[in-house]
């Protein structure tokens, strides 16, 4: 994929270092979490990130060091998904496959989520250096709420099925749009999921 170029709009405040600037930095997130869903890893350029936040490339690399750093924050500070996902876990373990698929769509779903969940994803699958740092940064992330520090082999081999089950089943309706998948309202898409995601997580029929 080409790297997207979009000329920066004019600075709404002079550049430079600003350290502590909250707001700035919130802004860089914000459009870098855009332009990722938009465009991938790759096809967002820092230029196009700066511009679109109203900034130099000089702020992003002061905040986040370069491209690499900058979609590192996103995910860990961009996305709430792990925990609400380790939360839908609690309760009845006979019904945990159906909590687990209803929160993780419902995510993709959000408009708060759903881009943040949809940029890792894009970027991901276009930028090794990405893909390191999803595995390195979001991956023990999620282990760690889903299963505990020392969690046994089979309920680890377990959870990332279920994780990589859910995950391949967004990319092809969220990402690729492949039809039925795209078309499919939330109820049925639920339904035909959570019985595997069940027992990938349990060994039981959900």
């Amino acid at each position: 994929m080409s790297e997207i170029n979009e000329q920066p709009t004019p600075r709404k405040r002079p550049g430079g270092r600003r350290t502590g600037d909250s707001g700035t930095r919130q802004a860089i997130l914000d459009a870098a979490r855009d332009l990722f869903a938009q465009h991938g890893y790759a096809g967002a350029s820092m230029r196009a990130i700066a511009g679109r936040a109203g900034v130099d490339t000089g702020l992003i690399r002061h905040f986040f060091g370069d491209k690499n750093g900058l979609i590192a924050a996103t995910v860990a500070e961009g996305s709430t998904a792990p925990d609400r996902l380790a939360d839908a876990l609690s309760g009845d373990p006979h019904t945990m496959g159906t909590r687990l698929t209803e929160t993780y769509f419902a995510l993709w779903e959000a408009p708060d989520t759903g881009p943040t969940l949809e940029a890792v994803l894009r970027s991901a699958t276009s930028s090794p250096k990405a893909m390191d740092l999803l595995r390195t940064t979001l991956g023990p992330r999620i282990q760690n709420r889903l299963l505990g520090a020392e969690a046994d082999p089979a309920r680890t081999t377990g959870a990332a099925l279920a994780v990589s089950h859910l995950m391949g089943v967004a990319l092809a309706r969220y990402v690729i749009k492949a039809e039925p998948l795209a078309a499919l309202d939330l109820t049925t898409l639920v339904g035909l999921v959570a019985p595997t995601v069940q027992r990938y997580l349990t060994g039981q029929p959900d």
